[in-house]
């Protein structure tokens, strides 16, 4: 027994020696470990028990590996150091003896509060819970522990090994997060979280931008096969690019003759073929029984787009060749652009673009305004201005027709911004060349509005081999229309309502009949207030709206005979105004 235990102590023995050796290896300073070598020496020689030497050798095992571990200046087991020693910022100092460590600690909790403090460790393993890791330079002990807790608390702590070390100034802690701030990680975690998100909807989108080429890629290709099967659907002269169904007509068969850009009306033909593309429709301003009539946009400028529906194509084919005409641009005319045909929708759609005025028809206008003298003077004689224009033949070279618009009433004259009017709708008119006496008619199933019928276009005695009948018939509706616009003139602070000519005879719509038995049978006509014969103007209106609407169509006075009274009405009767 005691040989075995003999055997344990002499293990021992060399196992302190193997530690000192490591410890020594680490340390420049022999003086401690000489010290502990000749403890070790003391103890194997004693005369204590075995037991008591056995748990010496222990205690100074432990002793040596604690050097190692913690890499600490090997000291004799009885010497210490002193310490500057305060809490709470420091406001009260003191000191801390019997130490192995100085520290100076400056700290900062969750909320961002900091406090600073100074003082020491008694005990060899504290050395690790306050100073952390280590670095020996020059033989002193400098080391320094940084700490962050997950919940925010930061310390910082410097630790020393010599008498009063600890004076140095307070250690600084890294800067606090500010609100709003991400670390590295919040950073990387929203980042992550942004790519999943919107990772898939990006490639979504780039399969669907894909997928969207392709079929537009195989429609162009499906598009010019078809174009290459059925060569004669299509204009391919190269003159005229836009599709078009078998048997139907483009712009360039109605105007190839007569529009050009030496006209003098509207675009060139190679401007109109690509004018519906250039024209973005904004709103709908009126509606009818052959189609629409929309607000749009053509390089910045408000233009009025006519839409016609397919089965009226005689009428809009009609307007451009009317419209196209030499000499036919007037200020009372209505401006115009060009034409087109498109297809929407797998429709034909016939395009006529024209000047656009805000004001709207005369119709809308004597609806919602009252006329001054001065008003419907410029009124009527804008009216018979353009008229007279239209029924007037110009001879020339290229001369311009006589021209009888056939379809004249308020819904198809348009008032300018500046209170004069001008003429449009031109489905109906009948052109006439005296110099041949040749007559173009057009083949129109369409006729003009009952209610501004004359009694010969009524009783069917219309001679329709003779021009000046579309003359007469003209005059009659204007005659109606002169009714309509004095109707709305102030005269003695007293004014009519509006209302449409026979409104009191025949109803909203009237039929063929109707009227018929009110203008022919009955020979009925407008009635004409008592009250006009005491005003100069407008008694003189009155006669020449009687002998516009005479029964007898030779009796009716011609449009440049009612604008020169008109003019002398003006001049004779009205002073000068700065509304002139």
């Amino acid at each position: 027994m005691v040989l075995s235990r003999l055997c344990v102590l002499f293990t021992l023995s060399i196992l302190v020696t193997l530690s000192i050796g490591d410890v020594d290896v680490i340390y420049d300073d022999d003086n401690g470990l000489k010290a502990l070598v000749a403890n070790v020496t003391d103890v194997e020689h004693s005369s204590d028990s075995l037991d008591s030497r056995t748990a010496k050798v222990k205690e100074n095992i432990v002793y040596a590996s604690l050097l190692k571990a913690q890499n600490l200046h090997a000291r004799p087991a009885l010497k210490r150091i002193k310490c500057h020693s305060c809490d709470n910022d420091c406001d009260t100092k003191g000191v801390c003896t019997d130490a192995i460590v100085c520290y100076t600690a400056h700290t900062r909790d969750s909320t961002g509060a900091e406090t600073k403090a100074r003082g020491c460790t008694v005990e060899a393993n504290h050395v690790t819970m306050y100073c952390g890791p280590h670095n020996i330079s020059a033989g002193s002990l400098i080391l320094r522990k940084d700490y962050t807790g997950p919940d925010g608390h930061h310390a910082v702590v410097d630790c020393c090994s010599t008498d009063f070390c600890n004076n140095a100034s307070f250690p600084e802690l890294r800067p606090q997060e500010r609100d709003g701030e991400f670390s590295y990680e919040s950073q990387k975690y929203i980042l992550k979280l942004f790519l999943a998100i919107f990772g898939p909807l990006v490639g979504i989108g780039a399969l669907s931008s894909i997928a969207i080429l392709v079929m537009r890629r195989n429609h162009h290709k499906r598009l010019l096969a078809a174009r290459e099967l059925h060569a004669n659907a299509f204009i391919t002269d190269g003159d005229v690019l836009r599709a078009t169904a078998a048997g139907e007509s483009t712009v360039r068969e109605y105007l190839e003759q007569s529009l050009t850009s030496g006209s003098g009306s509207g675009l060139p033909l190679l401007v109109q073929r690509t004018l519906a593309k250039q024209i973005s429709l904004v709103e709908c301003i009126g509606k009818g029984r052959y189609g629409e009539v929309w607000r749009g946009v053509w390089h910045g400028e408000n233009v009025a787009v006519k839409i016609f529906f397919s089965r009226d194509e005689a009428s809009w084919s009609r307007e451009t060749e009317i419209y196209s005409t030499v000499l036919f641009r007037h200020d009372n005319i209505l401006g115009y652009i060009g034409s087109d045909m498109i297809s929407r929708n797998s429709c034909t759609q016939l395009w006529l673009v024209t000047h656009y005025h805000a004001l709207g028809s005369l119709y809308d206008h004597l609806n919602r305004t009252t006329l001054n003298h001065y008003q419907m003077m410029k009124i009527c004689l804008s009216i018979l201005n353009g008229l007279s224009h239209l029924h007037t033949e110009i001879f020339g070279t290229q001369g311009k027709p006589a021209i009888a618009h056939r379809d004249i009433k308020t819904k198809n004259i348009l008032v300018k911004a500046n209170g004069t009017c001008v003429i449009a709708d031109f489905g109906l008119a009948v052109m006439h060349y005296h110099s041949t006496g040749q007559m173009d008619i057009p083949p129109n199933p369409r006729v003009g509005t009952k209610r501004y019928m004359s009694p010969e276009v009524l009783d069917e005695t219309l001679n329709m081999s003779y021009f000046d009948a579309f003359r007469h018939v003209d005059m009659y509706a204007l005659g109606l229309v002169l009714w309509e616009v004095c109707r709305r003139t102030v005269v003695n602070g007293i004014v009519e309502d509006y209302r449409p000519p026979f409104f009191d005879h025949v109803p909203n719509d009237p039929s063929f009949e109707d009227m018929r038995k009110v203008v022919c049978i009955d020979q009925y006509r407008p009635d004409i207030p008592n009250r006009w014969s005491s005003d100069a103007v407008l008694s003189g209106m009155s006669k020449l709206m009687r002998e516009c609407w005479h029964p007898n169509p030779n009796a009716r006075l011609t449009a440049l005979r009612v604008k020169k009274t008109l003019v002398k009405l003006k001049t004779n009767l009205l002073p000068k105004n700065d509304e002139w």
